[in-house]
């Protein structure tokens, strides 16, 4: 089985990004900064906060739904919000999606908010909501069941220091997992968690069994070229010790993101 989970930075990197999805062909497809867009006329929208314009795939959801044709698909919404076609607002939905192979039977899901509640109407102010997604599969060569949860952490204009929000937010989350996972099945939780390697989150989420994949083989980037600060630390994949994990890799090429894909094979 082939876990990816990525932080998609809202399609900008479009054409790498669909040809990686394709080439790659993932079991399970975590994604974070997903845009979906109903009746949008233009293909590329831009989101505005102040002075700050970045494009965004307008439907990169159904996009990857069309990429994907023999995968069950799952959008998690966190906040709806007007994107721009020229002087056009154009209401939009920014979140989670999660994409599993329909050979891979879906046995139970839960999805929630991890920090604050679903903003209706704005992205609302930083730090902003919250949500993640868990599936439990049922895995037809291991004839059991295994669960695959994701969460994009919130954002701290600060930095990726603990806070008490992020504290609550890993708990938030171990909580979720508790509501699918089941005490003795294979577990993985991935995602862009925002935080250092040292925060908390990977002490409640150790509660699970559960141990990051990242800094134990001795990655220390997970960011790529496109992002120009210096804390390289975003994302983790995390997996409790009766995964039999046959490869790990936080993708350095190609580059279809500011985030480095994190892929897992699993026998």
């Amino acid at each position: 089985m082939r876990i990816i989970s990525l932080n998609a930075w809202g399609g900008r990197l479009h054409g790498p990004l669909m040809r990686f999805l394709a080439d790659a062909d993932p079991d399970v497809l975590c994604l974070q900064e997903v845009m979906r867009t109903h009746g949008a006329q233009s293909e590329w929208l831009i989101y505005r906060d102040g002075t700050l314009e970045l494009p965004q795939r307008a439907n990169l959801f159904d996009e990857i739904c069309e990429a994907l044709p023999g995968h069950e698909a799952i959008f998690c919404p966190v906040a709806g919000g007007d994107l721009f076609d020229g002087d056009t607002a154009v209401p939009s939905e920014f979140g989670l999606a999660t994409f599993v192979r329909k050979s891979f039977p879906v046995i139970g899901q839960a999805q929630d908010f991890v920090h604050r509640d679903f903003s209706a109407d704005g992205w609302g102010e930083h730090p902003r909501a919250r949500n993640a997604h868990c599936v439990r599969l049922f895995d037809p060569d291991h004839r059991s069941a295994l669960t695959v949860a994701h969460m994009h952490g919130l954002r701290d204009l600060a930095g990726k220091a603990d806070t008490p929000e992020r504290e609550k937010q890993a708990k938030a989350l171990a909580r979720l997992i508790g509501r699918i996972a089941r005490a003795g099945e294979r577990l993985i939780v991935c995602g862009d968690f925002n935080v250092l390697p040292g925060s908390s989150t990977f002490e409640i989420l150790g509660g699970l069994g559960l141990v990051d994949l990242v800094v134990t083989q001795g990655h220390t980037d997970t960011r790529t070229s496109y992002y120009d600060k210096a804390v390289r630390f975003a994302d983790y994949m995390l997996v409790t010790p009766d995964m039999e994990v046959l490869e790990f890799d936080v993708v350095d090429e190609p580059e279809v993101s500011d985030h480095r894909a994190l892929l897992l094979e699993i026998a």
